[in-house]
This record gives C-alpha cells, structure tokens and sequence, in this order.
C-alpha cells in the first residue's frame, strides 16, 4: 500500500511539473509573440511624399509585417487603407489605451486646417515604379493559357509579317461590351512548381490597341490601331480587355493560415535574385495567399561532417574480390537560413508575384518560403 501511495504520488509530481513545463512555454511564446517597438522608434512622424507603408512600418517595428497590430486594423482596413497621406502626423503611444500594448494613430486636427487629400495621393505599400508594370503587363494564366481569348488574325498590311505602332490589325473575339482599349500579349514560359507540375503560363506584354471599328457579329473581324508596341506584333498575339484601375494599396501583413511555397521562377530568368526583384511563388488564390502577405524566404543548407571522432563500429561492405570496412561519418544538422523577405503584390489561382526584400543572401529559384 505504501509502495502504491509513492508511485501515485510520484505520477502526481510528474503532471505537476508538466503542467508547469506547460505554462512556462507558454509564457515564452507569449513573450515572443508581445509585440514590441523599436527602441528608437519616433514618438511622432509627418509622413512625407515618397513614403510607403513598408518604410513607415519600419520605422516602429523590427518585424514590419505586423504593422496590422499597432493600429489594431480589421481586415477590411487592412485590404483597404487609405487613411495614410502626406502631412499627416502619426503619433505613437508606448501604452496605449493603458494595456500595456503600443499602439499608433494619426494626429486629429481642425477639419479648417485639414486639407482634402488629392485623389490617389495616399502613401503606397511599397515604391510602385518596383510593381507597376507586373500589376497589368504581366501576368499568369491557367495551364489553358489564353487559348478562348481574342486573337489577331491578320493584318491590314498583308505584306508584312511583324506589326508596330500607328499600324491596324484585324481581330476575332473583341466585344463592345469590353471597352475600346485592348492590351496585347503573347505566351511565355511555363509556371511549373517544385515537382514539375504546370500551374499556369506567363504572358508577355507587347502593347496595346484601341478598336476603330466593331465586328458586326462573331464572324466579322474587328479592326484596331496598335497604339503603342514593346516588340513587334504578329498574327496569333492574344487581345486582353485593359482592366479598370489596379487598387495598389494594401498593408503588409502575415499570413493568418500556414503558407509553404517554393521560389519556382524570377522575371529576369537570373540564377542569383537580389533585393527588390519579381520572383513567382507556386502557390495563390487556392491555397489562401493574398495581397499584402508577407513571408520569409529560407535556404537549406546541407548537414556538416562531423569532425570529431566517430565512435560508431565499423560497417562491412563486401565486394567480388575484397573486404572493405568503413564508418559511416556522423553528420551535423543546420537550421535553415532565412534570407528575405517576400512581399505579395498580386495573386493569381496557384501561383502569385511577389517583391524580395530586406534580402541578406542572394535568393534563388528553390529556395522556399513561408510565415515569417
């Protein structure tokens, strides 16, 4: 009986001290997780012309990512946050409401003083001219690429194969209730992702259109003036609707699901990838990826050698003509380096554009990605 008392006893001290072990990782990770300002963060902050959210984050946190947090944003706010102009004067309270928990908001003033700001005049998420051409010259389609797209079927130069500027294309599938102004585009490369697997096709900017005169039906051809041309235009180039305005403001932010993606392709077709370039990741709108997520980029790196002596026995190996002994050499695993940081300006069904930052290493294609 006395010996049962001390196991039950002995079982009692064990869950106690795991539920201590318990909490106190939890304290850890609650430490971890409180969020904190940069020591040298200003109290207060007249955004200027030229600043972007990502600067301006920045400036208070050493993970800008969590900008959501210190304004205490909803998701609505963060999809749409155009709250942020020049002049405006960001104040930082260390305590907040009295939590404990910093937070940032902007300086009220007399709506006499108060300027309206101009239209579009907000501070962008990230420099634009870095984006700008990614968020309507390019872009991915699925694996049927734009195979039901209108198309080019001939020119009205029949002489000449290649097109430019100022010249006049005929075109089947350009309907009026899509607007006057098409763009031109042409396949590129395949999007594969890390086991091969087609996700979809980018498409290549070539220019754009504008209709001079509508088909009467499906079988009569429309006829358009090539407007302006990055490469010569030919028959087969795909038309696409010029879409209305981009909204390119959104606020960086990480991901509130897990997200693990490959690196599968870079603009520039570059072995190395440096700080602010275009990468394609394979994962999109599927598998919950959004604008304004930002995610860290990580290398594996490959175990080490173990230089000390191994004490292991000796393994046999026997071959036609010889015996061979040998060890087989202890090996020493290395955490994954991180990088960089990936910002994702624009998502398509399995894949999406994304813009490197904060980059330490040069990033490559393989490299993979996930929350920060």
């Amino acid at each position: 009986m006395a010996r049962q008392k001390s196991i039950m006893a002995a079982k009692a001290f064990v869950l106690i001290a795991a539920v201590c072990l318990s909490w106190g990782s939890l304290a850890q990770t609650a430490d971890a997780d409180k969020l904190t300002v940069r020591s040298d963060a200003p109290d207060r902050y007249t955004v200027q012309k030229g600043d972007t959210l990502w600067g301006i984050a920045g400036k208070y946190l050493d993970k800008p990512w969590r900008w959501p947090e210190i304004w205490n944003m909803n998701k609505d706010q963060i999809k749409n946050p155009h709250w942020i102009y020049p002049g405006d004067v960001i104040v930082l309270s260390r305590n907040g409401n009295g939590n404990g928990e910093p937070r940032l908001s902007i300086e009220k003033i007399s709506p006499s003083v108060r300027a309206s700001p101009l239209p579009h005049s907000e501070i962008p998420s990230i420099p634009p001219s870095d984006i700008e051409p990614f968020l309507t010259h390019s872009f991915i389609a699925g694996p049927d690429g734009l195979s039901k797209a209108a198309e080019i079927v001939e020119a009205r130069a029949r002489s000449r194969i290649l097109q430019g500027s100022n010249d006049f294309v005929y075109a089947v599938g350009v309907t009026q209730d899509k607007g006057t102004r098409w763009d031109i585009f042409r396949p590129g490369k395949a999007i594969r992702d890390i086991e091969g697997k087609l996700l979809g096709i980018e498409y290549r900017y070539l220019g754009n259109t504008e209709v001079e005169r509508f088909g009467s039906d499906a079988n009569e051809a429309s006829t358009l003036r090539i407007l302006s041309s990055n490469e010569e235009i030919s028959v087969g180039d795909r038309l696409v609707p010029v879409p209305s305005e981009v909204v390119t403001n959104y606020v960086p932010h990480a991901p509130n699901r897990t997200i693990e993606a490959f690196i599968v392709s870079s603009f520039r077709g570059s072995s190395e990838i440096g700080r602010r370039e275009i990468v394609v990741i394979d994962q999109g709108a599927k598998q919950g990826v959004e604008v304004g997520h930002v995610l860290a980029v990580y290398r594996q790196v490959a175990p080490i050698i173990d230089p000390r002596p191994n004490t292991e026995r000796e393994q046999i190996v026997r071959g036609f003509d010889q015996t061979t002994w040998y060890k087989t050499p202890n090996k020493i695993r290395v955490p994954d380096e991180r990088i960089a940081l990936a910002f994702v300006f624009r998502v398509f069904e399995n894949a999406s554009y994304a813009l490197t930052l904060n980059t330490t290493d040069p990033v490559n294609v393989g490299d993979f990605v996930r929350n920060p």
